[in-house]
């Protein structure tokens, strides 16, 4: 009787099939339409799943669910991988004697890292479109994609006989008892690689990749290693999708905040302050109404903001556990004054004593909220008590990863702290969710709410991880997010190291995603700190104390928004709400009392008198993103009215100076300050 395998599906039926079947033979056997549709397979023989080659037989009885272009995520890692490897086989044909390293896929494609041969330069933008041309020469050819197993001594001969040097490097570094899987295009190219891959480079769009961009890149990231050519491509399941991204690129560029950011004289950055932003009149201005509001919203939730130290002793960073998690993000410094020339003149020459004390410049506020907390005797009466603070940050961020305000080394969080007993843990995130949502929706942001789950290495005992999890949990359901149109979704092994973590993602107009705000359960800090509160039973008790932030760093949050509206803020926002331009100087008066009677009813606003065609002060200060533009001539200055251009609108509007002064009060009143709409009348 021939032996049969039981192959499980997620419908819950099964099917049996003969040993060395494949999840090829499986969707064949369902059915013609799914065979060709079928990409790979997610296989499980009780170990745990993975993804696994369409053609690749069964290992015995196994759970199968088959990955199709429907889902999306794992199709996109699969095509781009095979993007990769079928560039890496286009650049050796053209250039023989390349040699080449590893291609990954990425977020929204892939790379692969190659040295060309001594004959030639280094790989140019140039060579992209030859590049290119030879991926879908391959790609129509439908060359099979076939694994093999080898061993390390076989793979090592293999590539030194080719000159694959790093590729030999690699391969001799690898466990000796473990063998290595190798995948044939064809029968004439092969790279070293796990897998999985396509069934052929046929299943792939010729259309639907592109080769972006040429990059220096060292073997290994190391620079004391051979430097060698990164070349980077994007891929995409069909040509629509290619298209799509390709405008997103292009609308991205042009919403770039570092491009607006000094077009509208925003900020700046320079080397002298690396990673730390000079905020120039009018970008600050966008920070002071964001902190305002912000204020707001935290008074009326019953927060008492506070200031705590830039520097604190080191052994406070040891105590809280920071000091051995994040102490190459710190910056430390010495407690000591260092010597200097008496004359005032010549440098100063610090040495620093081997027992010298050591101060840290802090790169979060929680410590220091626990020390206020801890000021006194807290009864249970006394909880939540919810801290806050707009605290002044630095970490030290690699100079490579640094970038605009996104990325930064000095920040400020809109920080706070809420010390609960466990019975308020629940309700106060249920609140915390609800200030969150009205903050977003004050924007125009749609978000998602993710829970990161505990890491591989934490503080705590499982227990309180459990109890802090399903806390969160409780929470998001309190506040009805737990479900698809919060894009509810958790993140195992993401969470702190020393709790779990709500996560908010907001989508931009075109798209993107960006984790801003959180709120976490902590149990572990307050216990390293010895926080306590006096209960209702006269004893000393731990709080639980909740992390949470909305904006997470001003810097990045404004980042956010100047790409989210491309520069055209808010009026609320907006450095400048309101440009007056008289047409001719003889209205230059009139155009003065305009801003007077503005700057009264309290809106920013500039004159423009300078002796400029209209058209060209009206191109200006559209680059500058000012929000509407008060034109006014004789006619304006004999009515008593202004013509209005507001950023983005073709016409113009002609109406009375209170008309206009009204619309502009409105529209540059904060959200949270602005009258209630009207209801329906019944």
């Amino acid at each position: 009787m021939t032996e049969l395998l039981k192959i499980s599906l997620p419908d819950g039926t099964s099917r049996e099939m003969p040993v060395g079947s494949t999840p090829y033979d499986v969707a064949a056997a369902i059915g013609p339409g799914l065979a060709k549709a079928a990409l790979a397979a997610r296989v499980d023989h009780g170990s745990g799943a993975e993804v696994r080659d369409i053609g690749r037989p069964f290992d015995g009885d196994a759970r199968l669910e088959l990955i199709t272009a429907r889902d999306e995520a794992d199709a996109l890692e699969l095509v781009r991988h095979d993007y990769a490897h079928i560039m890496a086989e286009a650049v050796q044909a053209l250039f023989p004697g390349t040699q080449i390293t590893f291609g990954p896929a990425t977020d929204d494609g892939f790379y692969y890292d190659v040295m060309a041969p001594a004959s030639r330069e280094p790989f140019s933008m140039d060579d992209l479109p030859a590049i290119e041309e030879k991926m879908r020469e391959i790609i129509k050819a439908d060359k099979p994609l076939r694994r093999e197993v080898w061993s390390r001594a076989d793979l090592i001969a293999k590539w030194e006989s080719d000159g694959e040097a790093f590729k030999a490097e690699w391969a001799k570094e690898l466990p000796e008892n473990e063998d290595l899987t190798v995948y044939w295009s064809g029968d004439d190219w092969l790279d070293m690689c796990r897998g999985p891959h396509l069934a052929s480079t046929g299943k792939l769009d010729p259309t639907a990749f592109k080769l972006m961009r040429v990059a220096g890149a060292y073997w290994r990231g190391d620079q004391r290693n051979a430097q060698l050519t990164r070349i980077y491509g994007t891929g995409w399941l069909n040509k629509k999708q290619l298209k799509q991204h390709l405008h997103n690129l292009e609308e991205a560029g042009k919403r770039d905040h570092r491009k607006l950011g000094k077009e509208m004289d925003l900020f700046h950055l320079q080397e002298e302050a690396h990673g730390s932003v000079f905020w120039h009149p009018k970008g600050y201005r966008i920070w002071r109404e964001l902190e305002a509001y912000m204020r707001r919203k935290m008074d009326k939730a019953e927060y008492r903001e506070i200031k705590t130290p830039q520097l604190m002793d080191v052994r406070q960073w040891e105590q809280s556990g920071h000091w051995g998690k994040y102490a190459e993000n710190m910056f430390a410094v010495p407690d000591m004054v260092p010597e200097v020339d008496e004359s005032g003149d010549g440098p100063a020459k610090p040495s620093v004593e081997k027992d010298a004390d050591w101060m840290a410049i802090k790169p979060m506020n929680c410590p220091a909220h626990v020390l206020v907390f801890k000021q006194g005797i807290t009864s249970y009466r006394d909880l939540p008590i919810r801290l806050g603070e707009m605290g002044c940050c630095h970490r030290n961020e690699p100079h490579g990863a640094l970038h605009g305000l996104m990325r930064v080394r000095q920040f400020t969080q809109d920080d706070a702290h809420i010390f609960c007993t466990e019975e308020q843990v629940v309700e106060e995130v249920r609140a915390f969710c609800e200030l969150a949502n009205s903050v977003y929706n004050d924007f125009g942001f749609t978000y998602h709410v993710k829970l990161a789950l505990r890491p591989e290495k934490r503080f705590g005992s499982e227990e309180d991880w459990d109890k802090a999890e399903q806390e969160l949990r409780d929470a998001v359901a309190e506040a009805g997010m737990a479900n698809d149109d919060y894009g509810w979704e958790e993140l195992p092994g993401e969470g702190a190291f020393y709790a779990p973590k709500l996560e908010w993602h907001l989508t931009d107009a075109i798209g993107r995603t960006w984790q801003v705000g959180t709120i976490q359960g902590d149990r572990v800090l307050p216990d390293r700190l010895d926080a306590t509160y006096v209960g209702e039973d006269g004893g000393r008790h731990r709080p639980v104390m909740l992390h949470r932030a909305i904006f997470g760093s001003y810097e990045r949050f404004i980042g956010i928004l100047i790409e989210h509206y491309a520069g055209r803020l808010p009026v609320w926002l907006a450095p400048v709400q309101a440009v007056v331009a008289p047409i001719v100087s003889d209205i230059d008066g009139y155009a003065q009392e305009v801003e007077a009677q503005l700057k009264a009813a309290g809106i920013r606003v500039e004159t423009d008198l300078r002796n400029e065609k209209i058209n060209y002060k009206v191109r200006e200060h559209s680059l500058a993103k000012v929000p509407h533009l008060l034109v006014v001539g004789k006619r304006e200055a004999e009515e008593g009215s202004v013509a209005i251009r507001t950023l983005g609108e073709k016409d113009q509007k002609v109406m009375p100076l209170n008309e206009a002064i009204a619309m502009l009060t409105l529209a540059a009143t904060p959200p949270d300050l602005r009258p209630a709409e009207p209801a329906d009348a019944a």
